[in-house]
């Protein structure tokens, strides 16, 4: 039997979060592709998920970028948590809105890894900047 892919390794760790990740599929995200320290994920934005000012709350964008974030620093079947995250906004995002959350590993060093991830509607507007710090911990995933 051959040894798999980084890209094999990914897709497998997220096959296995995905069917425990209950939260990212109430939401209605799809993760769209997977790769070694790379996720991308998409949400559309529900009236349910806009604030007082008629905008999505800003929680529900992290949301996305934070779990774009936790396939991206989990995909070398390694558990990995967040030690540390925060966003920019940029620009408002609405309803009827589909976000895409692009994760991409700047850099791990020994345990500890590095993320940016790019929040986009779908017209590639920038809606917001995220940075998430991870750390990995016992256990794999498969």
């Amino acid at each position: 039997m051959s040894a798999l892919t980084d890209k094999e390794v990914a897709e497998k760790s997220a096959a296995a979060m995905w069917a425990n990740d209950d939260a990212s599929k109430g939401l209605g995200m799809d993760l769209v592709e997977v790769d070694a320290g790379y996720a991308k994920m998409t949400m559309p934005i529900t009236k349910s998920q806009t604030n007082g000012l008629d905008t999505c709350h800003g929680g529900f964008i992290f949301t996305l970028a934070d779990s774009a974030f936790a396939f991206a620093c989990n995909s070398r079947n390694q558990q990995t948590v967040a030690q540390h995250c925060s966003i920019n906004f940029v620009a408002p995002a609405f309803e009827g809105d589909v976000l895409c959350a692009e994760a991409k590993e700047v850099a791990v060093y020994g345990r500890s890894g590095i993320y940016d991830i790019r929040v986009t509607n779908q017209k590639n507007e920038l809606i917001a900047e995220f940075r998430g710090n991870s750390r990995s911990i016992r256990g794999t995933h498969f």
